[in-house]
C-alpha cells in the first residue's frame, strides 16, 4: 500500500469526508466516516501525514 502524505477532511454534523493522497498526488483514500469512527481512523495513519 502506498503511503498517505496529505489528508483532506471535510467536516459536517454527523458524516465526514476524508480524502488522502500520496507524494505524487495519487488518491489513496476516499471515504465517508461517521463521527464515532473519525478518531480511530486517524489513530491508524502514520504520523508523517499533513492534514
Amino acid at each position: 500500500m502506498q503511503t498517505v502524505t496529505t489528508i483532506g477532511f471535510d467536516i459536517a454534523k454527523s458524516v465526514f469526508q476524508v480524502h488522502g493522497v500520496d507524494a505524487v498526488g495519487q488518491v489513496i483514500i476516499r471515504r465517508q466516516l461517521k463521527r464515532r469512527h473519525v478518531l480511530a481512523f486517524f489513530e491508524k495513519l502514520p504520523p508523517l501525514c499533513l492534514s
